[in-house]
């Protein structure tokens, strides 16, 4: 008697299995690639992306009095989102080292609530890697009423790492940029 068709077909059937969970693999990669980017992003400022720090993180900073950066705050609106949004104030002078916050006003000018999401950016990109958030209406959706005005805060701080980076020496402003963008259903 011949093992070679039992064999045969217990091959085909080690491929198969191996092609489906390679394709599982590539599926649940596909779906973690997004959060693990994001990740990635906020850890390194990567790509213009500020980093998330912790108020464990901003508490142990040191202030360095007399070395300052200039913060320009831009707001944006995604076309068809109707709603007013702007900084209180266009410009900041922080001290590096210490935490700031900031405040933007948004306004819904329709007769419907209307839930937002900010994207954020920061430019120049090399700076991103020390521009720390450690609070910000960006980290969550924000829905407004009819109507509805509302102060939203950012707290930051800028890491005095800046001042040892040869790359970005010659930085004296940095940009923080949001963009609010209609939240997609949960």
């Amino acid at each position: 008697m011949s093992t070679a068709p039992a064999s045969a077909a217990n091959g085909k059937l080690k491929t198969g299995l191996a092609a489906l969970a390679f394709a599982a693999g590539m599926l649940m990669l596909g779906y973690a690639a997004v959060p693990l980017y994001r990740m990635f992003c906020q850890a390194t400022g990567y790509g213009g992306t500020p980093r998330r720090a912790s108020e464990l993180e901003a508490s142990g900073m040191k202030a360095l009095v007399g070395q300052t950066m200039s913060i320009r705050f831009d707001a944006n609106i995604d076309p068809g989102m109707k709603w007013r949004f702007r900084p209180e104030k266009t410009t900041q002078t922080v001290t590096i080292g210490e935490r700031s916050m900031a405040f933007f006003e948004a306004e819904n000018l329709t007769d419907q609530t209307i839930t937002g999401a900010a994207s954020y950016n920061i430019s120049p990109d090399e700076t991103a890697r020390y521009f720390n958030k450690i609070q910000c209406f960006c980290f969550t959706r924000q829905t407004l009423r009819p109507h509805e005005k509302v102060r939203m805060p950012v707290t930051f701080f800028v890491d005095p790492k800046i001042l040892d980076d040869k790359d970005v020496s010659d930085v004296r402003q940095i940009t923080l940029s949001y963009t609010f963008h209609i939240a997609p259903p949960t």
